[in-house]
């Protein structure tokens, strides 16, 4: 199932949304699971109801934030330092990214970084691919840390200690980091002798200084729709800046402290930031309809998920899989068996989610460990091994999010990310085997 759904997409025969819902409710038929079909993506929905409401309410707050002028600074200051150059571009995107990433949210980190480098990116004539591909596995490797999701659920399910799991960690997703930093100055050294190339066959034409794309994307011009460095826009508010900053921060924090649910918070803070910007009810309405476009695009693929993870957990998928791994598993395989569950995490954390990954599979594994004297703790680090590429599941909402914002195509972030970030996960896995962060019994 997951197999014909990645093929459909990534070869553009399907859209993602159509075929989140269509592949798995016909493989749900074929299996016999009819009758319940119904029940399975009502659960799903359920499951992700909260989650299309904060990605809704996320995208506007932060649209309105990018109307307003907030992040213009940001995207000044960071034009600056690049300059006209692609590499320091990337290697930018990785550091911005691994910065905000702090905070534990894909989503905002996304939002703030396309709205931030979108522009400077079109300007350069650089894909957004790239972007959007660092962009997933920079923030995949932040966000193991303790109050991210990954880890939560895996101290959580096994009872231990979130620092304590972390801690020894820290040195093999710092190499990672540096991974990812040494592929964007890579890419970036590439993308310089395009655009230098390009810049010199359009001096020698004598061009009109369209600006296209050195390597495939969307091909906007820079001062589109979405260009947050335009300074004549009339949705500007300068003298609202230290309002907006200061109600951003309180919202991270309230976010982080886990004060009242995301979607909540997202909420109030939507309805402050219109009301304070746009008082008058035309200037919300044309705000609200300005985004509308970006949030039925991304609240429609999660509610079209939810038939994804649906069948998944409601057929049993899951939990077979890891039966039959264990089932299937020599007994000569168990001494490298934390090395084999950082393996395999890798692709598990892309065909499932999370909460299907850590909650369902990964007391499997410990338990499997246990019965051959592996302790959880190292059970538990060995799963969070293989997250560089979690980010690039078609089960995560903030990657729809950040290809939404940025204009790029599923199949097209797909086809360029996965190998890096597949390249990547090896380095932390590596890196932890060299480390003793797992190690062979």
């Amino acid at each position: 199932m997951v197999s014909v759904f990645l093929y459909l997409v990534m070869s553009k025969r399907l859209s993602p949304m159509v075929a989140l819902i269509l592949i798995p409710a016909l493989f749900a038929l074929l299996a016999g699971f009819a009758p319940d079909l119904g029940d399975m993506v009502t659960d799903g929905i359920k499951s992700l109801a909260p989650t299309a409401a904060m990605l809704m309410f996320a995208i506007l707050y932060f649209g309105i934030m990018i109307d307003a002028g907030l992040f213009d600074p940001v995207a000044r200051a960071v034009v600056r330092v690049t300059g006209n150059d692609p590499m320091k571009l990337l290697v930018g995107t990785v550091a911005l990214v691994a910065v905000v990433s702090l905070d534990g949210d894909g989503t905002t980190t996304f939002m703030i970084t396309v709205s931030a480098l979108l522009p400077i990116y079109r300007k350069l004539g650089v894909s957004p691919v790239l972007m959007t591909g660092l962009a997933c596995m920079t923030n995949a490797i932040l966000n193991v840390v303790p109050w991210g999701g990954p880890a939560a659920r895996a101290a959580s399910v096994l009872r231990l200690d979130p620092q304590e799991m972390f801690v020894p960690m820290v040195p093999a997703l710092a190499a990672g980091l540096v991974a990812v930093f040494v592929i964007a100055y890579a890419l970036g050294v590439r993308e310089r002798a395009k655009v230098r190339t390009g810049a010199a066959e359009l001096v020698t034409a004598g061009g009109d200084g369209v600006t296209t794309t050195a390597s495939g994307g969307s091909g906007e011009a820079p001062g589109g729709d979405f260009d947050v460095l335009a300074a004549d826009r009339e949705s500007l508010r300068p003298k609202l800046l230290w309002f907006n900053a200061a109600l951003t921060v309180a919202l991270l924090v309230a976010l982080i402290v886990g004060v009242l649910p995301i979607a909540v918070l997202f909420m109030i803070g939507s309805g402050l930031a219109l009301v304070v910007n746009y008082p008058s009810l035309s200037q919300q309405r044309e705000r609200i309809a300005a985004h509308a476009d970006s949030i039925v695009a991304v609240v429609s693929m999660v509610f079209a998920a939810a038939v994804f993870t649906g069948v998944l957990s409601g057929t049993g998928m899951i939990e077979q899989m890891a039966q039959y791994l264990l089932h299937g598993m020599p007994d000569a395989l168990f001494p490298y068996f934390s090395v084999v569950v950082a393996v395999l995490s890798v692709p598990f954390t892309f065909f499932v989610s999370n909460d299907a990954f850590y909650f369902g599979i990964v007391p499997v594994l410990a338990e499997a460990g246990a019965q051959h004297g592996i302790s959880a703790m190292e059970i538990a680090r060995a799963s969070l091994l293989g997250q560089p590429i979690h980010m690039l599941s078609p089960l995560v909402p903030a990657m729809y999010v950040l290809i939404g914002l940025a204009r790029v195509d599923l199949g097209d972030h797909h086809r360029f990310a996965i190998k890096w970030a597949a390249l990547v996960s090896l380095v932390v896995i590596g890196a932890g085997l060299a480390l003793g962060v797992i190690s062979i019994h």
